[in-house]
């Protein structure tokens, strides 16, 4: 069976099947990218929650940069959020996102608990 959440005509925000939640990609706002990734995994952990999950099942993050120069203040974000022992697989790459003042965006695939 399928769980799709919030579903509009392009997407869903989160899309349950076979134990896993799959989260739609994740922006924030902000002036600097450390506002914006904390905004974004902000808005993850709210997915996470509503999907019936947390960020100690996390099994893969994606995560864009529209510039890879953003890559170690990100980190620094995301490694003080990540929980001790559970870091997900993950990959970050550069990439021109929706709209011009956004710097990073996060897709998470989580195991529900």
């Amino acid at each position: 069976m399928i769980d799709r959440i919030d579903v509009s005509a392009r997407s869903s925000k989160i899309v349950k099947h076979n134990g896993v939640a799959y989260l739609c990609g994740q922006v924030g706002e902000g002036e600097t990218i450390q506002e914006q990734t904390a905004e974004c995994l902000r808005r993850v952990d709210e997915l996470l929650e509503r999907a019936g999950s947390d960020r100690e099942h996390m099994l893969q993050a994606i995560i864009w940069l529209s510039d890879m120069s953003y890559f170690a203040e990100m980190n620094e974000v995301w490694n003080a959020w990540v929980p001790e022992g559970h870091a997900p697989a993950r990959a970050c790459g550069e990439a021109k996102l929706a709209r011009d003042v956004l710097m990073v965006e996060i897709i998470v695939t989580a195991a529900i608990k």
